[in-house]
This record gives C-alpha cells, sequence and structure tokens, in this order.
C-alpha cells in the first residue's frame, strides 16, 4: 500500500528548511560548545604555567640573596689566597738563623772557637742542565782560631753533616806565631734549599 504526501509543495520545502536549519543550529552549540571545553582547559593550564613561573621567580630571588650573601666570604677568601701568597713570597727560602748558630755550637771543634759569623740569603741560583749541582739560596763565611790544622779540617768535615750546608771551604789559614799552633783562620760555606725552613721551602703545614 503507497503513501501518498497530500501537503502542498511549499509546505514540504519550508520543513525541509526548518530541519536543516536545526541541524545547523545544533552543529554551531556543539562547535560553541567544543570552543568552550578548549578555551576552559587552556585557561587552566596557562594558569598553572603562570604559577610555576611566578613560583620559579620567587626561587631565584632567594637564590640570588643567597648568592649575595655568600659573595663576601668569596672575597674573604680571595683575599686570604692573596695574603697567603704575599707570605710565600716573603718567607720563599727562609732560614732559621737560630737553628743554624745552635748547629755550630754542636759541630765546632773543642779547640776552636769563632770570631765572627755572617750568614746571607741570596736570590736561588738554578743549576747548570745536566749537572747534579744544587740549588743554592745562601751562604755563610766564619772567622775563627783553632788550634793546629788538623782542627781546622775537621771543622770543615763537620760543616758538611748539617742538612743542607754543602761546599764548606777554608779561604786562608794563617799561624799567629812561628811554631804556636795558633791559627787564625777564614771558611765559609753555601747554603742550599735544604738549610731553609719548611715555609721557605714551600711546604704546607
Amino acid at each position: 500500500m503507497s503513501q501518498v504526501n497530500l501537503l502542498p509543495p511549499e509546505l514540504r520545502e519550508r520543513q525541509r528548511v526548518r530541519r536543516t536549519t536545526s541541524l545547523v543550529v545544533l552543529g554551531g552549540i556543539v562547535v560553541i560548545a567544543l570552543v568552550g571545553v578548549f578555551y576552559f582547559l587552556q585557561t587552566q593550564r596557562l594558569s598553572a604555567v603562570e604559577g610555576d613561573l611566578a613560583a620559579q621567580e620567587d626561587r631565584n630571588a632567594q637564590l640570588q640573596a643567597q648568592i649575595a650573601d655568600l659573595e663576601q666570604f668569596a672575597d674573604l677568601q680571595a683575599q686570604l689566597a692573596e695574603r697567603q701568597q704575599l707570605l710565600a713570597t716573603l718567607f720563599v727560602n727562609e732560614v732559621s738563623w737560630s737553628a743554624a748558630l745552635l748547629d755550630i755550637s754542636r759541630v765546632i771543634p773543642d779547640s776552636s772557637y769563632l770570631t765572627s759569623l755572617t750568614g746571607q740569603i741570596t736570590p736561588p741560583t738554578l743549576a747548570a742542565p745536566g749537572t747534579t749541582e744544587t740549588t743554592l739560596i745562601g751562604n755563610m763565611s766564619f772567622q775563627g782560631v783553632a788550634r793546629e790544622t788538623e782542627t781546622i779540617s775537621t771543622w770543615l768535615t763537620r760543616l758538611e753533616q748539617i742538612q743542607g750546608w754543602v761546599n764548606p771551604w777554608v779561604s786562608s789559614a794563617q799561624e799567629d806565631a812561628a811554631f804556636s799552633r795558633i791559627y787564625t783562620f777564614s771558611s765559609g760555606l753555601d747554603l742550599s734549599v735544604d738549610a731553609g725552613t719548611e715555609r721557605g721551602r714551600g711546604v704546607q703545614p
């Protein structure tokens, strides 16, 4: 059995347009709703990012404040290093003369005595390439009186026993009177780096 639409064509056209319009309006509403949801989500995300950025800026400000507080200690450490370097320069090749006098009192022969002693520090002399010569930092010279030449020889031998005292020599030995066997002598030695104090050798305590 067939159905016959008795509605006029104009009315049918109006119904079709109304349905199409409804579908378009519904689609528009759906699109607007989706855009609204997307905008809401993006707003929430932007708010979270801004919150993280603000927290990081606060953290950076705190770190900058801590760095500013610590800069004074960095300056103090730099000043300390500079002063330590200055002290190391001032004490380079330092020799303990009190210890040197004590060593002399231990090695000088009983039958002799010193009338004068001179010690000085000089700029270090580097050993020549290919040699075993020790670096020298100074020297000591002596004037003294000894009984017999064997005593002077003993004096020279004992001087070499002190650490850092090298190349001992006698420049002159003159008998005070004929057959007196009493000699006035002049001698000396070089000081190597081993004769210096620990800070003079750059040894850290």
